[in-house]
């Protein structure tokens, strides 16, 4: 027996050794194209921004907004001829609505959500012509003014891209999906320059509460691969400039920052009830859906008439209250951006507009934490003299709440403003944020756990349906018949009952099975006189009460039946009861609700 044991760890240890090299064999080349696409996708996606933006908001509304300082100058100039903006966002609304709804209707909206849809809805298929639709339509919304961010453009496209590589190498539908995750992941981390933050998010993305772990060592490879190739084109600084400067020391601040993830989870709350309040207006409007991205940029462009910072990502204005420059953005400024973002990006991306919903959850979050620094500097409590912290944990704890992302969004925000010094208040905000916000969230394609997704359902039947043994879910009330008896009282039986097979049972011996076919064989004047006996079949596949409900369920299949009756043994084929294929899909059922339940209870409350 010592023997025995030796032997049998050997051989796990040499069977996990080899799944590893099989996996490893087939996801570091498979990680390495993705990156590689992510990466060429991320600068063909920025270019057609800044083009974009360049020629129509900057061209002809006269408006330069500023940018980060990682990605340009901070400079900015307000529109001479303010009027000319609505016409600017209002044509950007429309040919992004004709380009969307004629050629990938898939691709209206900010386009992660289609991509989560993706891996849990459609095996990781996604259309060949989305990437490049979803790219243009992005670049042409949020370069005319549109209230968007870079994230779900390139999260859609990189996965786009992903399930094009799947097609390519005829990859399974579980490897398929997990390549569109690695795809999200992959292409947020490069044009955001934050790959750490970037894989996480690929993993955690897809749930409320939960990890997609198959997608994290991939994820790495493709993140840092895809941020290495964008990088060298734009260069290695992180987004934002100024968080490096602080460094947390003070216990009691947590009380202000706890406040904050108060504030972020309430706001959030108002982010995501707006968003999809707007989107169900624009839903129920009878007009055509092409024009609905026109109507929200005119009325996102009469906005920004009066307060032009709304428009587009909104990243140069995040970067000057990091800074502490409040000569463009006063108090009560920052307190119109945080709601009047809110009801720009509902206009923007809640009508059909192609865009993301990061950029702008960022910048509330940063407004929010620059009004909670203003506040409590103006009262003489705060012990920091610049806003930058309360700024950078705002927006992790903002869209932390909102986007479920609580340790990606962590990762992701330290890297693009280049500091890990906040991870300790981040925690106390985001943390608050997430538990406010419950089951609020911008991504409505999320379900709360893997037991939850449709790609993982199959996972988690078979193990129960192995657990299961048949005695537990047979029917014991057997409705049977004497072989002597007449074929019609057999099929009058069944169809009383309605039924397709009837056991044949002779002093509680099984002896038989006859089925609705074996009487329709059988001419009806001869029904009858003619025994059961002489129609029924003999050779009858049956269950024993120990077999488990899996074992049961291969004899369904393989031999075409829905019912097996179930005896006591092989010698007496004593008839004990019989199991369905509705018995076991009823067991089915009652087990996976008592999973989903223990795994979000609050779903299942009554009132």
């Amino acid at each position: 027996m010592p023997l025995f044991s030796v032997d049998l760890r050997k051989f796990e240890d040499m069977f996990r050794a080899i799944v590893a090299r099989h996996y490893f064999r087939k996801w570091i080349p498979l990680s390495v194209i993705i990156g590689v696409a992510a990466g060429f996708s991320a600068i063909a996606f920025y270019e057609m921004l800044r083009h974009a933006t360049t020629t129509l908001l900057t061209g002809i509304a006269g408006y330069h907004p500023p940018a980060p300082a990682g990605e340009g100058e901070t400079f900015f100039k307000f529109p001479e001829t303010p009027c000319l903006i609505p016409l600017v966002t209002c044509v950007g609304g429309l040919i992004s609505g004709l380009l969307v709804y004629l050629f990938a209707p898939e691709a209206e909206g900010h386009g992660t959500d289609a991509a989560i849809d993706s891996f849990h809805n459609k095996q990781g298929e996604i259309r060949v012509r989305v990437p490049l639709i979803k790219m243009v339509a992005s670049a042409i919304t949020i370069g005319s003014g549109g209230s968007a961010g870079r994230e779900g453009p390139i999260a859609l496209t990189s996965a786009g891209v992903a399930s094009i590589v799947g097609k390519l190498f005829k990859l399974t539908g579980k490897d398929r999906r997990i390549a569109v995750a690695v795809g999200i992941g992959s292409g947020i981390g490069a044009i955001f320059r934050a790959p750490f933050g970037g894989a996480i998010l690929a993993a955690e993305i897809l749930y409320l509460r939960d990890l997609e772990i198959e997608a994290l060592v991939p994820s790495f490879i493709a993140s840092v691969i895809a941020y290495s190739i964008f990088s060298m084109v734009y260069g290695w600084q992180p987004i934002f400039e100024g968080g490096e400067q602080y460094l947390f020391k003070d216990p009691l601040s947590l009380i202000y920052y706890a406040f904050l993830g108060v504030l972020c989870g309430l706001i959030g709350i108002l982010y995501v009830k707006s968003f999809y309040g707007v989107k169900s207006l624009f839903d129920r409007w009878r007009i055509p859906n092409v024009f609905k991205p026109a109507v929200g940029g005119l009325l996102l462009g009469i906005i920004g008439i009066w307060i032009p910072h709304v428009l587009g990502t909104s990243y140069g204005w995040l970067q000057k209250v990091i800074l502490g420059d409040f000569s463009a953005v006063s108090a009560s400024l920052i307190i119109a951006i945080i709601f009047l973002k809110i009801v720009a990006t509902a206009l923007t991306v809640g009508s059909g507009g192609s865009g993301g919903v990061f950029a702008p959850a960022l910048v509330i979050g940063g407004m929010t934490g620059a009004a909670t620094w203003l506040l409590f500097h103006s009262l003489g409590m705060m012990p920091e003299a610049s806003p930058a912290p309360y700024v950078i944990v705002g927006m992790m704890a903002f869209f932390g709440g909102v986007g479920k992302v609580p340790i990606a969004v962590i990762l992701m925000v330290s890297e693009m403003t280049g500091t890990y010094n906040l991870i300790v208040p981040s925690m106390i905000s985001t943390a608050i944020a997430y538990v406010i916000t419950g089951r609020y969230t911008i991504y409505v394609s999320q379900v709360p756990t893997r037991a939850d997704s449709p790609a993982h359902m199959g996972e988690y039947s078979a193990p129960i349906l192995l657990r299961v043994r048949v005695r537990d879910a047979m029917t014991r009330r057997v409705i049977a018949v004497p072989p002597d008896a007449p074929v019609i009282k057999a099929a009058e039986i069944m169809a009383r009952h309605e039924i397709r097979g009837l056991p044949v049972v002779e002093d509680s011996r099984l002896i038989g099975m006859i089925t609705f076919s074996d009487v329709l064989r059988i001419p009806p004047e001869e029904r009858r006189e003619k025994p059961i006996r002489e129609v029924m079949t003999r050779n009858v596949v049956v269950a024993h009460p120990d077999e488990s409900l899996f074992e049961a369920f291969e004899k369904m299949v393989h031999y075409q039946v829905g019912r097996l009756p179930v005896v006591e043994d092989a010698k007496s084929r004593r008839l004990l009861g019989i199991i369905t294929r509705g018995d076991i899909g009823r067991v089915l059922e009652l087990r996976m609700g008592e999973i989903l339940r223990e795994s979000h209870p609050e779903s299942y409350h009554t009132h």
